[in-house]
């Protein structure tokens, strides 16, 4: 199942693609880290490749009638049904292969995007079927923790104390409720052939996964953090210094799940604590020491549990 995956030798800070699917100009604002890591995957992936987009920062910013960012067949689809929408393009072309009508040997990669919202929430069932059906495509979601687009709403993969227009902190509330849902986790669960965590800080690791991910031969799911300095009340320039902190101090882990088997893909032995992460972010900035306590706590919970999983081989 991973012959094709097998044979790729990864990226190198010197042989780059120069192919720019993603073209400059669009409207994103200014150190937005979602759209850096769209562009990555989408070099990673090259031009041979169908993109199909939820309703999102994303399109919305490369989309503004008459012009577009997109130099690849792109179809903007609602906020819940990229995974389907993919899943119908992976089959409509599976069919003409077959017919004789498109070139059997030619490799067309079908790739989904969303966002955390159509992810984690509304799209999780569209994207739950496109997995267990086992459609041969990649998908990944661009996690800016919150439904920014529509107004910074709290979505389920908003973090635990975090402050959005729809969880505000006060007297009796901390800010977002709950805790971050693990979207990687219940697709792996599917038992897919390839899942993978990714952040643009680290972009040579982010571009090789998704290169993996379009080799695998069934669904693949990518997960990429995706710092939001409106949403987050942080400054532009600091978005590739929080990317590298949610993975320093084991926040955000970045990990591979090859054939249901953990692999840790940059290891924290010496992490930073989690308060200088926390602190940088005005949406953070109303939490109590106790608060932050049990932030880190739970954070060491989660990261020992998935160092057991990786040992599990």
């Amino acid at each position: 199942m991973l012959k094709e995956w097998a044979k790729f030798k990864g990226f190198s800070a010197k042989n780059l693609p120069k192919e720019e699917p993603f073209a400059p100009g669009h409207r994103a604002c200014q150190g937005c880290g979602e759209v850096l890591a769209l562009r990555l995957a989408l070099k990673a992936l090259g031009m041979n490749v169908i993109a199909i987009s939820a309703t999102g920062c994303m399109e919305i910013i490369s989309s503004p009638f008459p012009y577009t960012s997109w130099r690849v067949p792109w179809l903007h689809v609602a906020f819940e049904n990229a995974a389907a929408v993919a899943s119908g393009v992976e089959a409509a072309l599976r069919a003409l292969k077959r017919k004789g009508r498109f070139p059997r040997n030619r490799r067309v990669d079908v790739v989904a995007f969303a966002g955390d919202g159509g992810t984690a929430d509304i799209g999780l069932q569209a994207l739950s079927g496109a997995l267990e059906r086992g459609h041969d495509l990649v998908y990944i979601c661009l996690d800016n923790e919150a439904y920014m687009n529509t107004g910074v709403q709290r979505s389920g993969c908003t973090p635990y104390g975090a402050m959005t227009t729809t969880s505000p902190p006060g007297k009796k509330s901390i800010g977002q409720m709950t805790w971050k849902k693990n979207v990687p986790a219940i697709a792996a669960a599917h038992g897919i052939p390839y899942v993978a965590t990714a952040t643009p800080a680290f972009f040579l690791d982010l571009m090789n996964k998704v290169k993996k991910a379009a080799l695998v031969e069934g669904p693949a799911y990518v997960h990429i953090y995706s710092p939001c300095p409106t949403g987050w009340g942080t400054k532009g320039e600091d978005s590739i210094t929080l990317a590298k902190l949610a993975v320093e101090t084991r926040i955000f882990p970045l990990y591979e799940v090859i054939e249901g088997k953990y692999y840790i893909t940059r290891k924290i032995t010496k992490p930073k604590p989690v308060e200088e992460y926390l602190k940088r972010q005005r949406r953070f900035r109303h939490l109590t020491e106790e608060e932050i306590r049990k932030i880190q706590a739970r954070v060491d919970a989660e990261y020992e549990r998935l160092l057991r999983l990786a040992e599990c081989l």
